[in-house]
């Protein structure tokens, strides 16, 4: 028995014997927490080969979807067991108004994160993490950022030092430099995460969140970003066909350079993502940079792959119909009580990720 057949099995075993919620609220973390079984064995993934890659995420979802359902079983048993014991404890007068239960949500940005990680997982991406405070050579230089670059400016980057060496990352992107120093081709990771430009009005605050998407292998081409991309969009909107575009584009990390369109309509005043005589950009990519392959010890003259970044916030927009991204960021609880999601709604690409 493999290591995570045997986690798994403990933790279930663990489930069938919590008797209170506060040990259950434990175990919860133990299973789906950052730091959790589920998160852990997805991060796993970036040092398997494709193969593998497809067998182990297979079996984390499998054993996700079991506990799942373990852990909302037994959550119901207990509320059930715990309301008969107040009931015995206490006198009910039928008279009272009824008390003001309020349940927590989900954030549309947590629940977004889950949705895209759990498309990409399907077709062989980890998840990987960096650190939100970033050297310049990270957040720039290794990535191929001339030394003149308007996004050094410090009116676009916050410095925290006066040297300008180090700064809160701009971008998502630095992560991908980190994970090929860490290791050897090939890679498939996503990586989101927060991200901080000098910036605030209705579509822009000065704390966002960005996923960053890389696939280094032999022979790799723009067919295989398109074709990524494709199928990215269409699960995450849910939708069988989709309208895309490619525009050609300029970043100092990629080359060729793209930003992407995808169609949409309006009808009753809604946006209709999918086909249509409208267009709307939602991300930027393209093939990696050599001099960026050179800088994380990957040679380029046998590598080669593609990358993109996503502002997730924008597509929890999008999908929810959300229009103020200040309010992502306000702590308003009626706001989160209306936009937000059932805290157990794990979404997964089987069932539909919203549903």
């Amino acid at each position: 028995m493999s290591d995570f057949a045997k986690l798994k099995d403990e933790l279930k075993d663990k489930l069938s014997k919590v008797q209170n919620s506060g040990d259950l609220d434990i175990i919860k973390t133990e299973i789906f927490g950052k730091s959790g079984l589920i998160n852990s064995e997805f991060k796993k993934l970036g040092t398997l080969s494709p193969d593998e890659k497809k067998k182990q995420a297979s079996e984390i979802n499998i054993a996700k979807q079991e506990l799942t359902k373990i852990f909302n079983d037994k959550i119901a048993k207990l509320a059930d067991i715990e309301i008969n014991e107040a009931v015995k404890k206490e006198k009910v007068d039928v008279t009272l108004p009824e008390k003001d239960f309020r349940i927590g949500k989900i954030h549309p940005v947590s629940q977004v994160i889950d949705e895209i990680s759990s498309i990409f997982s399907e077709i062989g991406f980890s998840v990987e993490e960096g650190p939100d405070v970033e050297t310049e050579y990270y957040n720039f230089t290794a990535l191929n950022t001339p030394e003149n670059h308007p996004a050094k400016d410090m009116h676009d980057t916050f410095y925290i030092e006066e040297n300008m060496k180090t700064l809160l990352r701009t971008h998502t992107s630095p992560v991908q430099v980190r994970t090929m120093l860490k290791g050897k081709p090939p890679f498939k990771i996503i990586a989101p995460g927060r991200t901080y430009r000098s910036d605030s009005d209705q579509t822009h605050t000065p704390m966002f969140h960005q996923l960053e998407g890389l696939h280094i292998d032999k022979n790799i081409t723009m067919g295989h970003l398109k074709g990524c991309l494709n199928y990215f969009i269409k699960e995450f909107f849910e939708v069988d066909k989709i309208k895309m575009r490619f525009r050609p584009s300029h970043f100092p990390f990629t080359e060729p350079s793209a930003e992407v369109d995808i169609g949409y309509k309006i009808e009753n005043n809604k946006i209709i993502i999918g086909e249509g005589d409208k267009w709307l950009e939602i991300l930027g990519c393209g093939m990696v940079h050599p001099n960026v392959l050179k800088n994380s010890k990957v040679d380029p003259n046998k590598y080669q792959g593609f990358a993109f970044g996503i502002g997730i916030d924008r597509l929890a927009m999008l999908k929810y119909g959300i229009n103020d991204l200040r309010s992502f960021f306000e702590c308003d609880y009626r706001w989160l009580n209306y936009y937000g999601f059932d805290p157990l709604d794990v979404p997964t690409s089987y069932r539909g990720l919203s549903k």
